[in-house]
């Protein structure tokens, strides 16, 4: 059997990672036959809590779970990761103002950002949950400059799977039939939800998502809206945030990060904007329509893109602009 793997996930002891954890655990993410170390890293104040999913993890009694280690302690927390997915952040309270949530943030992932610089592998692949991700993300890879840019990502899987799960429902399809639908920007409600390079697999037979549909004034209007307001809707109905449809994403977007990409398939991802072909600004996490293949993504070349998208593209990226600007003047504080 290979050597097993260390994997940390932070916020352990929260929701999302409670519905994350036992995917990970039986083989869902990195293999069925692929051992894991899982390091769990929370605040203080939730070790007890964090034992208690200890114990849960220990009572599955799970093939390939090798060891599972609770810490509140970054050095033990990073220490030679093959993986890490950062749940846990500050969350947003009534009252705050959005400079002071990143503010909070920044503290956090500058922090996490230095102890992956410290003590995990270079080769370590890193995926930012926690609100707002594009611009963490950003925080954390700045702050650790020997580890390539490449290896961070944010999550925008969550959106992708959503508007997959739209179209496919106005179809009356399975989910799973839906390619390539694209989700750009930022994990906020400016992303833009783009089905112009969709295929649509109906009756074995590839077709677009606007012949698929047959609706064109939804999928401009409604269609888009409604992802971008998902996560809102689920918070005003559950009373929570989005956990277990926010955690089959992460697991979606980490096994494709190991396992790769279908052929002529591409997916999307928060990624490093530096150079990508479609005029977006540099230095963001953007998120695009990536490939990827022995574990290294590709942003997508040559869609073209109408003046409907370019619009649309251009106002997330500039809300990540300013939020970035805003997050960086923080850094040295």
């Amino acid at each position: 059997m290979a050597e097993p793997i260390r994997v940390l996930v932070t916020g352990a002891a929260g929701q999302i990672a409670y519905s994350l954890l036992y995917s990970i655990a039986k083989g869902d993410v990195f293999g069925k036959d692929q051992p894991l170390v899982l390091l769990l890293l929370d605040i203080t104040p939730m070790l007890p809590v964090l034992e208690g999913v200890v114990m849960e993890l220990q009572d599955c009694a799970l093939p390939i779970l090798r060891e599972v280690i609770p810490t509140d302690k970054e050095d033990i927390a990073f220490k030679d990761l093959d993986a890490a997915i950062l749940v846990g952040s500050m969350p947003r309270r009534e009252g705050m103002e959005r400079k002071d949530l990143l503010k909070a943030n920044v503290a956090i992932f500058k922090s996490q950002g230095q102890a992956l610089d410290k003590y995990a592998k270079k080769t370590v692949k890193v995926l930012v949950v926690g609100n707002p991700a594009n611009t963490n993300c950003l925080i954390a890879a700045k702050s650790a400059p020997s580890i390539p840019k490449e290896n961070f990502s944010c999550l925008t899987r969550l959106d992708h799977n959503r508007a997959c799960s739209q179209v496919a429902t106005r179809c009356g399809i399975s989910a799973n039939v839906v390619k390539n639908v694209i989700i750009w920007g930022n994990h906020s409600s400016t992303q833009y939800p783009d089905v112009h390079h969709c295929k649509v697999n109906v009756q074995g037979k590839d077709v677009t998502a606007f012949d698929a549909v047959k609706d064109d004034a939804w999928l401009k209007g409604d269609f888009i809206s409604t992802v971008q307001q998902r996560g809102a809707a689920v918070i005003k109905a559950r009373k929570l945030s989005s956990a277990m449809s926010a955690a089959k994403a992460i697991c979606d977007h980490m096994r494709d990060i190991w396992t790769g990409t279908a052929e002529a398939e591409f997916i999307s991802m928060g990624v490093y904007s530096t150079g990508n072909p479609y005029g977006v600004p540099e230095d963001l996490i953007y998120s695009f329509p990536v490939s990827i293949k022995d574990k290294t993504w590709k942003i997508v070349e040559g869609l073209v893109i109408n003046d409907f998208s370019r619009a649309k593209m251009d106002a997330t990226s500039t809300e990540l602009v300013e939020e970035r600007d805003t997050a960086v003047s923080f850094l040295g504080v």
